[in-house]
């Protein structure tokens, strides 16, 4: 495939878009959910290398799919939603070819913030029936949670940990190049 995206300001497609997450959970499982709550612009340039995302996600978003899980992790143990609404990324650069690549930016969770690196695969390029010219992205990283401040956790009886460090975003997302009209 070699679409290229039309350069321009595109928006996130909040309702075909999926900010979701996975961490080790009593060293046996891993829990997964989601924040339902995020937007992204993306600026197309020229080239890979000159185009740019900056993204929000609302903590207080945060849906594992378990009503009592969910209220700790929006406390302060965790994301403590109150002080710190939002996490951002916005992107430094990337490399590779535009069907895989890699995005690299700064990740702001609490008060830290760091540089990550998301692997990326363009699903393409569509013109929906409405209209709408759309491009579809999946992209996948892992962080450390403690490195953000994120230090929360439960020894077991048997030995290890309740939450584990590692968290993998998955993002599976689509933006809307907006019309010239």
């Amino acid at each position: 495939m070699s679409v290229t995206l039309t350069p321009g300001t595109w928006k996130l497609d909040q309702a075909h878009t999926e900010v979701g997450f996975s961490v080790r959970h009593a060293g046996i499982s891993k829990v997964r959910g989601a924040f339902t709550d995020s937007d992204a612009t993306l600026t197309v340039g020229e080239s890979l290398e000159a185009s740019k995302v900056e993204a929000v996600v609302k903590t207080a978003s945060f849906d594992s799919n378990d009503e009592n899980r969910d209220g700790h992790v929006k406390g302060e143990d965790f994301f403590n939603v109150e002080q710190f609404p939002e996490m951002t990324f916005v992107s430094t650069g990337a490399a590779g070819d535009q069907e895989d690549f890699v995005l690299k930016g700064n990740l702001t969770i609490k008060e830290t913030t760091l540089p990550v690196e998301f692997k990326v695969e363009f699903g393409g390029v569509a013109v929906d029936p409405f209209g709408a010219t759309r491009a579809g992205f999946s992209a996948t990283t892992q962080i450390s949670r403690k490195q953000f401040g994120i230090t929360w956790n439960a020894a077991l009886e048997a030995g290890g940990v309740l939450v584990g460090d590692k968290v993998t975003i998955n993002v599976d997302s689509a933006f809307v190049l907006p019309s010239a009209n």
